[in-house]
């Protein structure tokens, strides 16, 4: 196929403003030995006409704003950026230098004054309106002389596009209609369609040139970044509003509680999206833990400063799953013992595959009888005393009777190949920022244990010390297979809110999630859930669980990496992630960028 581009007619039909466009054929680009950018742009047509242009199969109608009310209320552009329409805005603005503008004011001042005073003369009665324009000249005198304003030229260009004159015509009086009963008024750039559709180009070229002047409050009103789903005055940036290219800036500690889910399938840029999302808080004070599954947080880690522990069998880092938190001013030794007996019983019933309801009490005893073997009972101050480690715990239970098949399953915790992990004390310290523990290397049937006993040796550390954070917990589906950890996961969803914790789940297994009795209670103890490309085998249960229309539904199967649908609350939004080209080179996750990465840092330092 030839790529053909349009040069403008003869004057005098240019003159008339109904061109006729003559094409470059391809042997002429040949030649010419040239094929710019704008050559593979270009509509395969053009012609322009006094009230619009057609580009194409497209028509295009530019219009500018030429009157503003006295007063322009917030948000007032909100309803024309987020219209369902096809359209192009383009705000130019253009400072005017106070002083020039000062002088002028001075003589406009006197002239209202004068104006005022000769009636007076003649005895008429007051204009409301000449007692308004000078009280409203000498407030913004004042205002510019002390710069809390300043004075703009400002132009307002609208393009719209349709496939019929019909259409292009319901749109126009469509935005009319809105504008309108704001008292703002447009009108279409009659004989300067071109330039009018020059200027709302994204090349910042003012060609139209019609300005109004607006001082410095009215033109803060008419910010374009406006949503009326999800765009906050504070947060950070979540991604972009596939909806009208607003911005999606969002902040999750303003919600009823703290709590997200992100389902995905993988590759979609869950990860990805979280990292994006961890960069961002970590820029507002926000200490981040993440449990990783599959090592992708570790250069993160270390090019922001903060610690990577990696938990395996042959790992030089290791947790005490007996240690406890201190006690609190609001709390009793009581309660606090109590509750990590509890958080116990449920990890041995993970280690060793369910206990019967007698196995279940006789741990729950053997569990009380080692911590007052190291003197900690529910009437002691225990905030310093060393806790027992998991040897203790199976030399008491050794001693109790009924105990032999418990005894014989924990073996392999204290002295069998396991010994290493889990019976040694704690020697890990998450005073950083920014902390992550991986879980790569530790053996499947490990990684609920592991990733149990990590989640309550952070939920300990959380009660120590009441701080902004987020708990992110990549691959959660490990952890929602044992309805244990997913308990004790929900636990942490539904009271983290009062020591200022947000919990963010992500996986790829949406059925596994959805399966345990957990998943749906955790989803709706999320204030914001973000949903990305979804696999068809999947798509009908997200469907249902998240009441998505037929249309959100297709939107979730065609999305494209990093695209997919953003709910905070009742309100929700299509989202793109977007990162810059610095945060990209610090979260991306791809291969065979990492590679390019890898091999870039090698030549540098080679070098």
């Amino acid at each position: 196929m030839g790529l053909l581009s349009f040069i403008t007619g003869d004057k005098k039909k240019e003159a008339d403003h109904d061109i006729d466009l003559q094409p470059v054929l391809p042997q002429d680009l040949y030649e010419a030995s040239t094929l710019e950018l704008k050559d593979v742009l270009a509509p395969s047509a053009l012609q322009i006409s006094p009230k619009e242009m057609d580009l194409g199969e497209k028509i295009a109608r530019t219009f500018f704003v030429i009157s503003y009310p006295r007063y322009l209320s917030d948000n007032w552009f909100s309803p024309i950026i987020n219209l369902d329409k096809v359209f192009d805005i383009s705000i130019f603005v253009h400072p005017i230098d106070t002083a020039d503008i000062l002088k002028k004011f001075q003589k406009k001042v006197a002239e209202v004054q004068s104006q005022i005073h000769e009636r007076e003369g003649k005895g008429m009665v007051r204009d409301p309106k000449l007692d308004s324009a000078y009280e409203n000249l000498e407030t913004l005198r004042d205002q510019l002389q002390q710069a809390q304003e300043r004075l703009f030229e400002v132009g307002l260009y609208i393009s719209i596009y349709a496939n019929t004159r019909e259409e292009l015509d319901r749109i126009e009086s469509e935005i009319k209609s809105i504008l309108e009963a704001q008292l703002v008024y447009i009108k279409p750039a009659l004989f300067q369609q071109e330039q009018g559709y020059k200027s709302v180009l994204p090349i910042g070229t003012d060609i139209l040139g019609v300005h109004s002047k607006l001082n410095t409050a009215p033109l803060s009103s008419i910010f374009p970044f406006i949503s009326f789903d999800l765009t906050a005055d504070k947060g950070i940036l979540y991604g972009i509003n596939r909806h009208n290219s607003s911005l999606v800036l969002f902040d999750r500690y303003s919600l009823e509680n703290y709590n997200s889910v992100l389902f995905a399938k993988s590759g979609a840029g869950k990860s990805y999206t979280v990292k994006l999302e961890i960069l961002r808080s970590l820029m507002f004070d926000t200490e981040v833990i993440v449990i990783d599954p599959e090592r992708e947080y570790e250069y993160m880690a270390n090019a922001t400063g903060g610690r990577y522990f990696n938990i395996a069998l042959s790992s030089e880092h290791h947790i005490n799953p007996f240690d406890l938190p201190p006690v609190g001013r609001d709390e009793s030794p009581a309660d606090i013992l109590r509750s990590n007996i509890v958080t116990l019983v449920g990890l041995f019933r993970i280690m060793m595959g369910g206990l019967t309801p007698e196995e279940d009490a006789i741990i729950d005893r053997a569990i009380t009888e080692t911590y007052a073997l190291k003197d900690i009972t529910s009437t002691t101050d225990f905030t310093n005393m060393p806790p027992p480690l998991m040897s203790d715990f199976e030399m008491v239970l050794a001693g109790m009777e009924g105990s032999d098949s418990l005894v014989a399953r924990l073996t392999k915790y204290t002295r069998g190949t396991w010994a290493g992990f889990i019976n040694r004390p704690t020697n890990v310290d998450i005073n950083k920022k920014f902390v992550v523990f991986s879980v790569r290397d530790m053996e499947d049937d490990l990684k609920p244990v592991a990733m149990y006993i990590i989640t309550n040796f952070i939920w300990t550390a959380v009660r120590r010390r009441l701080q902004k954070r987020l708990l992110v917990v990549d691959e959660a589906w490990w952890m929602m297979k044992s309805e244990d950890t997913a308990s004790f996961l929900y636990g942490i969803a539904k009271r983290g809110r009062k020591y200022y914790l947000g919990l963010a789940t992500i996986t790829q297994d949406v059925d596994d999630f959805l399966k345990s009795p957990y998943g749906v209670p955790m989803i709706t103890n999320s204030s914001i859930q973000l949903l990305l490309k979804q696999s068809p085998t999947s798509i009908d249960r997200v469907q249902q669980t998240f009441n998505l229309t037929d249309e959100e539904k297709y939107l979730l199967l065609e999305s494209e990496v990093g695209e997919g649908i953003f709910f905070a609350g009742v309100k929700h939004v299509a989202i793109k992630v977007i990162a810059s080209y610095t945060e990209d080179q610090i979260i991306t996750s791809d291969p065979s960028q990492l590679l390019s990465i890898k091999k870039a840092r090698e030549e540098r330092l080679g070098g």
